[in-house]
């Protein structure tokens, strides 16, 4: 059994480089981790792109539009 490591990634605008983010963390060998990636009320289409990313692999969790 192996650890599960946790990848917490914030955003504000990050459309132009969330894929990337997200492709490099899933190209990784290791692979008992979870992604959860804070969006912090984006105007672009980050959501988006991670909403997509989220219903292919379910160790990507997105966490938008979070006010405290």
């Amino acid at each position: 059994k192996t650890d599960l490591v946790s990848i917490i990634t914030p955003t504000y605008n990050c459309g132009r480089f969330i894929a990337e983010t997200i492709e490099s963390v899933q190209a990784q060998t290791y692979t008992n981790w979870e992604m959860i990636i804070i969006d912090d009320c984006s105007t672009d289409h980050t959501d988006e792109i991670v909403a997509m990313y989220s219903e292919r692999d379910s160790r990507t969790v997105s966490y938008t539009h979070l006010t405290l």
